[in-house]
């Protein structure tokens, strides 16, 4: 019962974060994108689902996953879901849809969806730091300097870098919506591209080894160091050897292909992978 009331609380946490800064949309123009192979493997009706929300991942791991002769034995298609909120992530992981997804491992917990439905860690990205970052001068993190600065924030509330660390950060040095400018984006590429172009002064994202070919590393301030970098997880198939393996393969081999540095290095967690 705690836990199902839980779920609850959250979920509504969520949706209240979600429709208290966006303008409300029907369900239906909310939501994701979804991709398929380019033909059916068999006429076997189960699909592989995957549910990202980076637009790079998902056309890669579809590409390599359409090709897996694992995949293809054990499934008829693969489902490719981009998601594009954290109302997306709550539908694909609370309610145990996805087979395989990319997410914060809080959220995995804060669902129940490790006990409700078996999901496992098989990769894990490197822990990072979340930084405000000024495109010609270095942020002091003071109310005095934040006061009528206009500062460009991540809209999803999940997201530590780009909301829930800078967001708590703001509220500590008592920066708010009524004394200052706070601006929501899509991605921690448009924070960049508005930061650019001068529609924000100030940032919150982490820092990206590209960044230092258009922003300053002087111009940056930490906010935290050491935040957990996200997972990918699988579905049940505890016994499943041959798939969790070839989808824990997967991962490694386009890891460091990836645009942005954030997604290199990814550690692959499942030890009977490695027999």
């Amino acid at each position: 019962m705690l836990i199902f009331a839980a779920l609850s609380v959250l979920a509504s946490a969520l949706l209240g974060l979600w429709f208290g800064e966006k303008k409300i949309e029907p369900l239906a123009l909310i939501g994701e994108k979804t991709t398929y192979c380019d033909a059916p493997f068999s006429q076997n009706p189960r699909n592989l689902t995957v549910y990202v929300t980076d637009l790079w991942l998902s056309r890669t791991v579809l590409d390599l996953l359409c090709e897996d002769p694992v995949v293809r034995r054990q499934f008829g298609n693969v489902t490719m879901i981009l998601g594009s909120n954290d109302f997306d992530t709550y539908r694909y992981i609370s309610y145990g849809i996805a087979d395989l997804a990319l997410v914060k491992d809080n959220l995995v917990s804060a669902f129940g969806s490790d006990q409700a439905y078996g999901y496992r860690a098989v990769a894990q990205y490197p822990d990072y730091q979340a930084f405000f970052i000024g495109k010609t001068e270095k942020p002091i993190i003071t109310k005095e300097y934040f006061l009528g600065k206009r500062i460009g924030l991540l809209d999803y509330p999940s997201s530590r870098s780009g909301h829930v660390v800078p967001k708590s950060q703001l509220q500590k040095i008592g920066i708010n919506e009524s004394n200052s400018t706070i601006l929501y984006y899509n991605s921690h590429q448009e924070l960049r591209d508005k930061l650019l172009v001068g529609e924000v002064d100030i940032i919150a994202s982490y820092w990206d080894d590209d960044d230092d070919q258009t922003l300053s590393i002087t111009y940056r301030t930490e906010i935290i160091s050491d935040i957990t970098g996200s997972k990918w997880y699988v579905r049940g198939q505890q016994r499943n050897t041959d798939l969790v393996c070839a989808l824990q393969r997967t991962i490694t081999d386009i890891s460091n292909g990836h645009p942005s540095s954030y997604y290199h290095g990814v550690q692959p967690l499942l030890e009977e992978c490695n027999d």
